[in-house]
């Protein structure tokens, strides 16, 4: 992350700072993002990223879940003591402490409040791209830090039924976007009690597997039932005339997803970006070794890029003097570039260039005229090729356990486990102590099968997936 010059640690603790490289790839992360929401009827806003204290404390598994990590503003002056430091002025106090952000939805429901009245304002379908805060005690860039950038959905519905169908409609919107975009292959199903969201009936998730064993939270989709439309007392005149509380979920993806992307890609030489999100796709170097060699190579490259460009390829024009080529090729094998197009006086004459692939490090020669088409069908392998390679990684470290010695095994070695759960939170919690593994996500779409809890031994009816997180 650090040497791909993607983000740094910054003067505020847990905080980051993403680098113009790092967030290039967040707004080709975005932008596609947003594309999807748009198409499915969801529109943007943005809401406060103050909320008054007591917001939450209106829903009370909310703010059980939020407290540890609130950031609370409760003065709004500083002043000069007389030894000249800088203090709190006690006079500035807030009449009412403000908590800086975790997630929005006491704020937002404090709003729907006012916009809707009748079943004719619903269904309510509004995003926000913004950032948020939560005083993590230990940080990592993209990981886990004390302020990051992510989107927030949050909806409204008449009915049990659409606000069900609203989370894993968006729920499936992760998991395309993730494995096709991204090219991280995902599991998803529903969090248990222990693991889902505050404030939510259910939580369903997205869950990738790393190159080190462990399993990243990737994406939540939530539904609210009417908790937080009681709470704050949203209420709309249905078709029957009655008033009645709002159905609702809210939604998530932050730049955590870069984290996702560095370990389910990255090799020995640095990062390997699938194409969709690299900010650019083909860089172009010059090999030469006096400036009439540079003078007839450059007016070729720039041809080169200009038709790359024109079927919609992201082209990066390293002609810099001030490197050599192979201080180059190391800068782009580290930033995970998909293709490096080189060029050398012999590949002039010959009409040719040496066309490099980051994620297999193969060199190949193709002629001049072919490069647009051979490098839009090299991107499009390096795609299904990363996703290929991380489904054959995920496969190889999925195991189906039932004794619970194995069970510890197969943990502490890395991996998807899947076994039977009594579906108490108590085995869940001792499980957890014993083994430090949590279960990621009782599956969906998978067919259920009877068996014996692989820690206590009671009935189950289906397996769940367990494994040590991030």
């Amino acid at each position: 992350i650090i040497h791909a010059d993607l983000a740094e640690n910054s003067g505020a603790r847990g905080c980051m700072v993403i680098k113009p490289y790092g967030f290039a790839i967040w707004e080709e992360m975005k932008s596609k993002l947003d594309q999807m929401f748009k198409e499915t009827g969801h529109v943007n806003a943005y809401f406060p990223i103050f909320i008054p204290k007591s917001f939450f404390s209106k829903e009370a598994s909310h703010v059980d879940g939020f407290a540890k990590e609130c950031a609370v503003v409760t003065h709004y002056r500083l002043k000069n003591n007389e030894k000249g430091e800088i203090i709190v002025d006690e006079n500035a106090k807030l009449e009412e402490e403000l908590i800086v952000r975790p997630t929005s939805e006491t704020i937002i429901w404090d709003t729907y409040r006012k916009w809707i009245k009748s079943y004719r304002d619903l269904p309510l379908l509004v995003n926000q791209w913004a950032n948020v805060v939560r005083w993590e005690m230990r940080t990592r860039l993209f990981l886990r830090t004390s302020e990051f950038l992510w989107q927030e959905g949050h909806t409204a519905h008449e009915s049990q039924k659409e606000a069900v169908e609203e989370a894993e409609k968006i729920l499936f919107i992760y998991k395309e976007f993730i494995e096709n975009t991204l090219s991280v292959p995902v599991l998803h199903g529903l969090k248990t009690d222990r693991e889902k969201f505050a404030g939510a009936i259910d939580t369903y998730c997205v869950e990738a597997l790393m190159q080190d064993g462990k399993a990243l939270q990737a994406g939540t989709s939530h539904f609210l039932g009417q908790n937080f439309a009681k709470a704050f007392d949203v209420k709309f005149a249905n078709r029957n005339g009655k008033l009645d509380h709002v159905w609702a979920t809210s939604w998530g993806v932050s730049t955590r997803l870069i984290g996702a992307l560095v370990m389910t890609h990255s090799d020995d030489y640095g990062l390997v970006l699938p194409p969709k999100l690299a900010p650019y796709q083909v860089v172009l170097i010059p090999i030469y070794h006096n400036d009439k060699e540079y003078g007839e190579l450059i007016p070729v490259m720039k041809k080169i890029s200009q038709d790359l460009r024109l079927h919609n390829i992201r082209v990066k024009e390293d002609f810099r003097d001030t490197h050599k080529p192979g201080w180059k090729f190391s800068e782009y094998e580290l930033k995970g570039v998909p293709i490096r197009i080189a060029i050398g006086p012999r590949d002039l004459q010959n009409n040719t260039v040496e066309l490099f692939r980051r994620d297999t490090l193969e060199k190949s020669t193709i002629k001049l005229n072919e490069i647009h088409q051979i490098a839009i069908n090299t991107l499009e392998k390096i795609q299904s090729n990363l996703f290929n390679k991380a489904q054959d990684f995920n496969k190889k470290n999925t195991f189906l356990v039932d004794d619970f010695t194995e069970f510890k095994e197969k943990i502490n070695a890395g991996g998807f486990v899947l076994a039977h759960w009594d579906g108490t939170s108590a085995t869940e919690d001792e499980i957890k102590k014993l083994t430090k593994a949590t279960i990621r996500c009782i599956p969906l779409g998978v067919q259920k099968e009877s068996g014996k809890c692989v820690f206590s031994g009671r009935s189950s009816v289906q397996r769940v997936v367990f494994a040590k997180s991030y």
